[in-house]
């Protein structure tokens, strides 16, 4: 047991040594199997987000997705258990925003060829295990898009001032080749010489309860 405890914070350390360095995707585990749990829907979805941004040759788009619904379970301040339910519907791209691009951008990323919206309306965050190391929170939880799920790690900060708790992740790298999300993806497809979008999609979540 000492010897797992030890190696668990040593990967900790490394994950958060390199945090900043925006390129390095998050590793990506099988799902983590967890009983099914009453939640709470404390999530107050006027001001929680998931942000995104994806690159490609020519540049980059940044955006933001809202929530469909979500809570947080903190106890003595600690965060216990969480579940985000993200509305694919609502995506939305910000560095083009009121311009008819923006509009195709946001129309393609919901197509059948990108993120299926239609087939599948939600992608969901479910937290499996908090731990602090060294007064950093390492948050790991199942992360579902379309058909996928996957377990990951991310670096995070947890507080609550006078009743109100902020989840608020560091920016971290997804492989968006993991979830099946195969448009221009070198991953996938051959021959698209510098037409690749790249695989690395950067992401971060700013949840805050009601």
């Amino acid at each position: 047991m000492k010897k797992i405890l030890s190696l668990s914070i040593i990967a900790l350390a490394l994950l958060f040594s390199c945090k900043g360095e925006k390129k390095e995707k998050i590793v990506v585990k099988e799902e983590v199997k967890v009983e099914e749990t009453i939640m709470v829907n404390n999530v107050d979805l006027t001001t929680s987000v998931m942000t995104w941004k994806g690159t490609k040759p020519t540049g980059s788009h940044d955006g933001i997705v809202s929530f469909s619904s979500g809570g947080m379970i903190v106890e003595n301040g600690v965060l216990k258990e969480g579940e985000f339910v993200i509305d694919m519907s609502t995506i939305k791209n910000l560095d083009m925003e009121g311009s008819d691009g923006a509009g195709k951008i946001e129309k393609h990323l919901k197509a059948a060829d990108f993120f299926d919206v239609e087939m599948y309306p939600t992608s969901k965050f479910v937290i499996t295990s908090v731990l602090d190391v060294e007064g950093n929170t390492a948050v790991t939880g199942n992360l579902t898009i379309k058909d996928v799920t996957k377990s990951i790690t991310i670096p995070a900060t947890v507080s609550t001032t006078d009743g109100i708790t902020t989840f608020k992740s560091e920016l971290f790298n997804i492989d968006r080749a993991d979830f099946n999300v195969k448009y221009g993806s070198k991953r996938w497809i051959e021959g698209l010489k510098d037409k690749f979008i790249d695989d690395l999609v950067e992401m971060s979540f700013v949840v805050i309860s009601k």
